[in-house]
């Protein structure tokens, strides 16, 4: 029990750290990261990952480290969806890009408490009642079916409860005051816009999260792979969203490809009390189904692209034949 504590303690120190690192040194003044510095920042975090899953595997052996590397694949897919999400938010309230690292900074920062929350809660309800991991099982299924029939005119951000009840009940400035999110004016505190973009991305998270751990808990049902595989695919998120951002819509079949992912993890879910599928079979199906998406995503993107550009000759030869047809009449 020591050991353990010991090592809850010393990953999050390491992750505080971290976090501690990037904003105070790399981001501690508001820029647009450019996408080197996010291809860059994205390798770090992936390495960083790939680093303790070679800890956990001398430390606590090769299934435990299967166990962290499928959670953390599963989150890491799950993690490019959520920034589909967030560029519409930032959209809709107009946040300024140089402002939105630090956004994603402190959501990520709140999305660790809450998950951890979660975890820990999870974690006490499967071991007190176990029929609970049906419960989480038809939860995954029903996310992945949701997540099948969305559409992008379906997320609609002004409907957030949270951000209802701030507008509510905060007084809020109408402009930015740069990357702050509370600002004195008249003797006054006051929330700024971006105070409200921080609600929404953080209950936001929260969706997120009752969809992603119990898919997780489909994986293992140790909290400390659990927690330490969520945080290390959510800690690139903020990198990954400054290196996708432009490139989501390439991925065009990538809701469908997560969508027979969470599907899957909640039939092994119900299953697992007649047939525990084999960690590493989970692995490689994930690992199939996300190479599949990305290639026919990327195959279809270029027959679009190839199709754009016969356009534009089809119209020459087309005009060409009319002239030819005006002159030969």
């Amino acid at each position: 029990m020591t050991e353990s504590v010991w090592a809850w303690l010393i990953f999050l120190s390491a992750v505080l750290v971290m976090l501690g690192v990037d904003l105070g040194i790399f981001h501690r003044k508001a820029h647009l990261p450019s996408f080197r510095e996010a291809a860059i920042w994205s390798v770090v975090w992936i390495v960083a990952a790939l680093i303790f899953n070679g800890i956990v595997w001398v430390w606590l052996g090769h299934q435990k480290a299967l166990e962290f590397f499928t959670g953390y694949l599963v989150e890491k897919a799950l993690s490019a969806d959520n920034i589909f999400v967030f560029a519409v938010l930032f959209n809709y309230f107009a946040v300024p890009p140089e402002y939105r690292h630090r956004v994603l900074f402190w959501g990520v920062l709140g999305a660790i408490v809450f998950r951890l929350t979660f975890i820990l809660a999870g974690t006490a309800l499967l071991k007190k009642f176990h029929w609970v991991i049906y419960i989480f099982g038809i939860i995954v299924i029903v996310s992945g079916i949701k997540l099948l029939m969305r559409k992008e005119e379906e997320i609609h951000p002004e409907r957030n409860p949270v951000l209802r009840l701030a507008r509510k009940f905060l007084p809020i400035t109408p402009n930015y005051h740069g990357q702050k999110f509370f600002v004195q004016l008249d003797g006054k505190w006051m929330a700024t816009p971006l105070m409200l973009v921080l609600l929404v991305v953080e209950s936001t998270d929260i969706v997120f999260a009752i969809d992603s751990i119990p898919a997780i808990f489909a994986i293992t049902r140790d909290p400390f792979i659990v927690f330490t595989s969520n945080v290390c695919a959510i800690l690139g998120l903020r990198a990954l969203y400054f290196l996708l951002e432009g490139m989501i819509r390439l991925f065009r079949y990538l809701d469908e490809g997560l969508a027979i992912i969470l599907v899957f993890i909640g039939v092994k879910m119900l299953v697992s009390e007649f047939y525990k599928i084999p960690t590493w079979v989970a692995l490689g199906f994930v690992a199939a189904v996300l190479t599949i998406t990305i290639v026919l995503s990327l195959m279809a993107e270029r027959k679009e692209s190839l199709a754009v550009q016969l356009d534009p000759e089809d119209e020459k030869v087309d005009s060409e034949r009319e002239s030819k047809t005006v002159k030969g009449s």
